[in-house]
């Protein structure tokens, strides 16, 4: 009897074993994990976030995804070197100053893990003030209250290079905040601020919720500013009737964004992340009109830092890179 309780007990305890060990080889062969790193709510970055989750998470074998709002490019950017996100939006001269380790832009080392997926979309420049605070040009910002993003987000960092081109700073604001997009518009709305420098697609959600509810003014960037700066700050337009009671075109510059990953990734991995982008860009233009304009002809060019393995295969598959 004893004999036969020692063998069952043996038994249970084998049969344990190989339950443990197929849990564990299930474990070895569970989902593989892709955090997708984006901005703020109201902004572009993440209803494309939101889309990639979809594509992925539908598309890719054995993949669970989550979507992580953000401060955008400059967290996006030491979250990936941390290797806390396995892609990223972010704005090109963030990127460029991520991999050149610029301090005073947020970055106290040279990030050399991250690694490219593709250019995307442009961020537009985008400066709207209330039509109260009579502020027509950049130059009536003077003695303002402007609210230039979030600190050291790419947007901030846009604001900065433009006023040092345009031969301002800061302290010529009569007041600065350092907010994102949605409580930029409801200071506008609450008539305790009067203007807001956003860098987002066209069309973006907290511009058009202002624009909706009170009269707006978008105020132009020279084009000169652009050729001051130079790349990757280009000239562009925001289009007449991009938002409610903008009746003309207004110049402004234009900095392309990202998809960044970093080298630890598994080549397979963000080779399928780059495949099923292009496959599916329906999907993005649905999550935001901003996708329109992602086109794979250009998407490996002018990418400040080295495209992924995985990437490079894709294109080199597709004819893009020899």
């Amino acid at each position: 009897m004893l004999h036969f309780s020692a063998r069952r007990a043996a038994t249970s305890t084998a049969l344990a074993a190989i339950s443990l060990a197929a849990l564990s080889a299930s474990a070895a062969k569970a989902d593989t994990f892709i955090n997708i790193l984006t901005g703020g709510t109201s902004g572009v970055y993440y209803p494309l976030g939101v889309a990639l989750s979809k594509i992925y998470g539908e598309k890719i074998p054995g993949v669970r995804t989550q979507v992580q709002s953000t401060k955008a490019s400059v967290e996006n950017l030491n979250l990936l070197q941390k290797g806390k996100g396995e892609i990223a939006l972010a704005l090109g001269d963030s990127v460029k100053l991520a991999w050149e380790g610029d301090a005073e832009a947020g970055f106290k080392e040279k990030l050399d893990k991250l690694r490219g997926i593709a250019g995307v979309y442009s961020n537009y420049i985008q400066i709207v003030a209330s039509k109260d605070s009579g502020i027509k040009s950049f130059a009536d910002l003077k003695g303002k209250g402007l609210s230039v993003g979030a600190p050291k987000s790419g947007t901030e960092l846009n604001a900065r290079a433009i006023f040092e081109a345009m031969g301002m700073s800061y302290k010529d604001l009569g007041k600065t905040e350092y907010l994102p997009f949605a409580e930029s518009v409801e200071l506008i709305k609450n008539r305790q601020l009067d203007a807001t420098l956003q860098s987002a697609g066209l069309g973006v959600a907290s511009i058009r919720d202002l624009a909706t509810s009170l009269p707006i003014e978008v105020v132009a960037v020279p084009a000169s500013v652009a050729e001051k700066l130079g790349p990757p700050y280009q000239a562009e337009e925001i289009p007449a009737g991009t938002y409610e009671g903008q009746a003309a075109a207004v110049p402004t510059l234009a900095v392309r964004n990202i998809l960044v990953t970093h080298a630890d990734v598994p080549e397979e991995v963000v080779y399928q992340m780059t495949k099923q982008l292009f496959e599916n860009l329906d999907q993005m233009v649905a999550a935001h009109k901003a996708a329109k304009a992602i086109k794979l002809e250009t998407a490996a060019k002018g990418v400040p830092v080295p495209l992924h393995p995985g990437a490079e295969r894709y294109f080199k598959e597709k004819g893009i890179l020899k």
